[in-house]
């Protein structure tokens, strides 16, 4: 069977589970004692194992198979919920994950999954049994034609698919016995469903249900006659099941026999049409665990189940998955209206073309209309980049010896697509830089009279056209003194600078006040990297920290990167773009405003002291000979700086377009865009700046 067109699925709902998978891990780690917990672990697992056998994927289903076991032993309480235990499951975990990223990239290299096995068998308690299991299978499969006994699944009307042979396969090689049972009620049974319940609860008590003929839905509506069929997996031989299941009254007859896998994969070549219908159902419904429930369930979870279902098969129908490309292409388009849009107006003014003017307002609401459709399209949460990080935590700790705990708050804050790629490698900087420099050991902690708990604060929220992203600690907080000793010695004068500026300067290239060079951090390479990207982005980040009170890394970021709002000003003869993300307030310029202070020019505004930037002289233009100049106020972060321009020229929605690579070392600007007029305009990277 074809299954390429369910490989997207697949691949997506596969990550899904693992990242579930890895959150449940997590919280289990915590709460030893949650029964439920495992059992959504097992669940989920069993749910992989299952997408993975009927994608033909063996390795992945043969690994989740022995992940099961081991979460099999949690359930049974044979096995304690340790530290060391969840390190070899996460491994599992990420074992998984790289074969998973390896389908999807379409990776030919083999992940070796040897030895996460032999832990995982080591943990289960059962390496000997396993390998006999597997020799046992072996010469089994090693039969000649006329040693298979297929009269049992030839005459049998329970039809196994792919999934169910791999579940039954992976049973024998761990020493389980494989039966389908028939059996016959009397005729006279009055409550047929309640001794099916009797039926299949005996026989889970030694073993497990894989599949059953009538379903339990008609078993629970007692929508069947009065003969149950049954593939049964269990370590019991044959005598025990039978003795099981005769000794339930009004239960006539029995008929037990053994499942051969090589008759039932012969038989299986023969049915091609029903089992592609079959798998399609298995693969949409995320192979879902098919193990039988009691048939005296509860039927409110029969209801609620129903109505689980038609709420699925409703949201399949209400979205459409799209390529990311497709998408972005969309983008473009709709920035070139932009464009074209902003170009008819200008004609419309120039020629007074007042007859133009009420078409082309209604041609700007909905190209208004369309651009903040395709933003919101364009928008994850930024759950999608949060939730690694609970894990991450959890592997510091225990490398660096460490209680840690992480908290998140507005992870449903939402970004647009390009900053969600890119913002991931500077938060792991800070968290792993907040893990290892930040919280202190301990005992350190205990002295200090604080929580021997260290808490990492992941923040998120909306602040006007921008979204704020928080990294906080409890720990020491930045040493001053050794970053002033660290800037000294690289040659840095830090007379007449203040506490906070000396601290700023662990974001210059190559600065750590680190001895030793760690896996974690103090490669010198963390904070510089987090300050270039977020700048790459469009954002500014701000340091604050109090010694012994702990540091707060905040990062402001553009909701978007494409179609923005800008202030058109004048310096010298040129005509440029400021982001009015980034601007306070524009003042009316005079020459007695100007002090100076520390050789730097500043100016008094409302009785705060604003450095001041003369635009025409930093970016090296000529100066203009008008009179007439003004002074706009930018925040950039915690940072509030005056920018002198000529002229105001107003506000414009415009859209960014990138410098290529032959400008692209031209730091000042973030990007340019083109006017009304056709002319292109350089757009003012204000951070860089600042």
């Amino acid at each position: 069977m074809d299954t390429s067109q369910y490989m997207a699925m697949f691949l997506e709902e596969a990550m899904d589970n693992l990242q579930t998978l890895n959150d449940s891990l997590l919280q289990l780690e915590q709460e030893p004692d949650n029964i439920d917990k495992v059992n959504e672990i097992f669940r989920v697992a069993h749910t992989i194992k299952g997408m993975a056998a009927t994608m033909g994927f063996n390795e992945v289903a043969e690994l989740t198979h022995k992940m099961e076991d081991v979460l099999s032993e949690f359930r049974d309480g044979q096995l304690k919920v340790t530290q060391d235990v969840v390190t070899v499951l996460f491994k599992c975990l990420d074992t998984l994950e790289q074969m998973i990223k390896n389908i999807e990239d379409e990776v030919d290299e083999e992940v070796p999954i040897e030895g996460i096995i032999e832990e995982l068998e080591k943990i289960s308690g059962n390496p000997q049994e396993a390998s006999a299991g597997r020799e046992n299978v072996g010469a089994e499969d090693n039969k000649t034609d006329s040693e298979v006994e297929a009269k049992d699944i030839d005459n049998s009307s329970v039809k196994l698919n792919e999934y169910d042979i791999n579940v039954v396969k992976q049973a024998k090689d761990k020493g389980f016995n494989a039966y389908e049972i028939k059996i016959n009620l009397s005729e006279s049974t009055l409550l047929k469903s309640a001794r099916a319940f009797l039926i299949f609860k005996n026989l889970e008590e030694i073993g497990e249900i894989i599949k059953s003929i009538p379903g339990t839905e008609d078993i629970e509506s007692e929508n069947f006659e009065f003969e149950i069929q049954l593939v049964f997996l269990t370590k019991s031989d044959e005598e025990k099941v039978y003795n099981t299941l005769k000794n339930i009254s009004e239960v006539e007859s029995v008929d037990i026999e053994n499942v051969d896998i090589k008759s039932v994969k012969a038989k299986k070549v023969k049915e091609d049409a029903a089992k592609e219908s079959e798998i399609k159902a298995k693969v949409k419904s995320q192979a879902e665990n098919i193990k039988p429930k009691p048939a005296a369930a509860d039927t409110k979870k029969k209801e609620s189940k129903k109505t689980s279902k038609k709420e699925n098969h409703k949201k399949i129908h209400q979205s459409v998955r799209v390529d990311l490309e497709r998408l972005d292409k969309f983008m473009n388009m709709v920035s070139e209206l932009v464009i074209n849009r902003t170009r008819l107006e200008q004609i419309s003014s120039n020629y007074k073309l007042t007859e133009l003017n009420e078409t082309l307002e209604q041609v700007a609401r909905t190209t208004s209309d369309l651009q903040d459709l395709v933003m919101k399209i364009r928008m994850l949460p930024l759950d999608t980049v949060f939730n690694r990080f609970p894990r991450m935590i959890r592997d510091l700790s225990v490398e660096l010896d460490k209680e840690m705990e992480l908290i998140i708050q507005g992870a449903d804050t939402e970004l647009d697509r390009t900053v969600i790629d890119e913002i991931g490698e500077p938060l792991i900087h800070l968290i792993r830089n907040a893990a290892d420099h930040g919280i202190e050991p301990k005992e350190e902690r205990i002295a200090k009279g604080k929580d021997p708990v260290g808490k990492i604060k992941l923040i998120a929220y909306q602040e006007g056209t921008k979204a704020v992203i928080k990294v906080e600690d409890d720990g020491g907080g930045i040493p001053v003194d050794k970053v002033r000793e660290k800037a000294e010695d690289m040659g840095i004068n830090t007379d007449g600078m203040s506490d906070s500026d000396i601290k700023n300067l662990i974001f210059m290239q190559g600065f750590s006040t680190n001895k030793e060079v760690t896996d974690i951090s103090g490669r010198g390479v963390g904070m510089d990297v987090v300050k270039t990207k977020i700048s790459s982005l469009g954002g500014t980040v701000d340091l604050i920290s109090e010694k012994d009170k702990g540091s707060s890394f905040i990062i402001r970021l553009p909701l978007t990167l494409q179609i923005i709002q800008v202030l058109l000003i004048g310096a010298g003869n040129e005509t440029m773009a400021i982001s009015l993300g980034y601007v306070d307030r524009v003042i009316d310029y005079s020459d007695d405003m100007v002090k100076m202070t520390s050789n730097r020019e500043v100016i008094i505004y409302n009785g705060n002291v604003i450095p001041l930037i003369r635009l025409y002289e930093k970016l090296g233009i000529e100066k203009s000979d008008s009179k007439k100049k003004y002074i706009v106020i930018v925040k950039v972060g915690e940072k509030t700086v005056g920018l002198m321009v000529d002229s105001l020229l107003g506000q414009r929605e415009i859209v960014i377009k990138p410098l290529g690579k032959t400008l692209q070392n031209l730091k000042e600007y973030m990007g340019a865009t083109i006017l009304g007029d056709g002319l292109v305009t350089l757009i003012l990277d204000v951070a860089y700046l600042v």
